[in-house]
């Protein structure tokens, strides 16, 4: 997978494409990360990249040609013409252009998931008041945004993306089942079932958050990790750890509760939480 990152301030990820398992899949092969400068592709003696806005209003907005270059020195054309390009040319089928911006749809791990299946992705930082309208309106597929708040720019949000969509390169992580059994992760019928006849722990989120994690030493600080975790009974451990996502949820953000794969095994134990009776 490629990534390309379109920003006016490429110094910014020196320390993320430096560490972690970012470093790890790019030097194994599994993704390149490419950053532009926006500012190479001006033609006055201070690289502007901005203006005022048409029809008054606070703040700049990222011109329209700089941008239109940078994409085209990638190869990309405005989307009416991508029928007509020549074949090669542009990956259709595996590229996405997106805009980052206040403005666009929320980024979940379902986006991230759709992102890792593609071949390339290119993400435009927006910066000031934003970027010219027509830029997303020619060449952008998407628009994303990752919460309601305002940032600076779309630096810490390509950087964001970058990390949570790469992840879920297969071969990225050292054991590719951390990546299925996550908060916002699919149910338990789009994962893989049991292997070597043990019976797995846990559920899949199915949307849901994860549940609490423990580790040794078994005390810390007068408080015990529970028993359950720790008597070997797979079938306990897993109801326990389902009704603690079910806890997390409706404690922190029951809003997923909506759109989550919940059973009536699940509704029984929402109920009971509820009610106070667990």
């Amino acid at each position: 997978m490629r990534i390309e990152i379109v920003t006016i301030f490429p110094g910014f990820f020196a320390g993320i494409l430096e560490n972690g398992i970012v470093r790890r899949a790019q030097a194994d092969g599994l993704l390149t990360v490419g950053i532009h400068d926006l500012r190479t592709f001006t033609h006055d003696r201070h690289r502007t990249v901005d203006d005022r806005p048409f029809g008054g209003g606070e703040g700049m907005v990222l011109k329209p040609g700089p941008l239109a270059e940078a994409l085209a020195s990638l190869d990309l054309v405005p989307k009416a013409e991508r029928q007509t390009v020549e074949p090669g040319k542009v990956p259709l089928a595996g590229t996405r252009v997106i805009l980052l911006s206040a403005q666009g749809k929320s980024f979940t791990q379902a986006v991230a998931r759709e992102l890792a299946t593609l071949d390339r992705v290119v993400l435009i930082c927006g910066r000031y008041e934003g970027v010219d309208e027509r830029i997303n309106d020619l060449y952008c597929d998407m628009e994303l945004s990752i919460g309601d708040y305002v940032l600076s720019g779309g630096e810490l949000a390509a950087a964001v993306i970058l990390d949570a969509t790469m992840r879920l390169i297969p071969g990225v992580l050292g054991n590719q089942a951390s990546g299925e059994f996550e908060s916002f992760g699919v149910a338990d019928a789009e994962i893989a079932s049991d292997v070597q006849g043990v019976p797995r722990s846990q559920h899949g989120a199915g949307g849901l958050l994860d549940y609490p994690h423990f580790t040794r030493p078994a005390e810390f600080a007068g408080l015990r990790a529970p028993e359950v975790l720790m008597n070997g009974d797979h079938l306990q451990i897993r109801r326990w750890r389902r009704e603690q996502q079910l806890r997390k949820t409706m404690a922190n953000r029951p809003d997923l509760l909506e759109s989550a794969a919940l059973d009536e095994e699940d509704r029984r134990l929402l109920q009971e939480i509820w009610e106070g009776k667990r």
